[in-house]
């Protein structure tokens, strides 16, 4: 089967051997996706616009990959601070509150920028 890959323009893709997303057949695979802004500069300071950043990066590669919000089937949610939860899942509801994917959302100790609140993940199954 063949493998479609959407980069995420990260100069450590090579290094670390990475895509932003993956579709294979029917399926979709978006990667862990921090709030990196399109200009390298700082990201939203609240939970909630790093969320909504996340998500428009998700978005943008499931639409790469010819798929549309609609078809994600899974969300996986990583927070530095259980507190959070609330405005990312205010965030999520506003892109997935018709599409209600299984969603998981879980506190980690830190993420790989001190920056970053959130990280969400997306997986997809495309219609037949």
């Amino acid at each position: 089967m063949e493998r479609f890959l959407v980069p995420s323009g990260s100069p450590f893709e090579q290094t670390i051997g990475f895509s932003r997303a993956v579709r294979v057949g029917r399926h979709v695979f978006v990667a862990g996706t921090a709030p990196v802004m399109p200009d390298g500069g700082d990201p939203p300071s609240d939970a909630y616009g790093q969320a909504r950043r996340c998500l428009e990066i998700v978005a943008t590669a499931l639409l790469e990959t010819g798929a549309v919000l609609e078809d994600v089937v899974r969300t996986r949610t990583f927070l530095v601070r259980a507190e959070d939860w609330e405005e990312v899942g205010r965030a999520h509801g506003e892109f997935f509150g018709d599409v209600r994917p299984a969603s998981t959302m879980v506190v980690v100790s830190a993420l790989l920028d001190p920056r970053w609140l959130v990280e969400i993940e997306a997986d997809a199954i495309l219609q037949a």
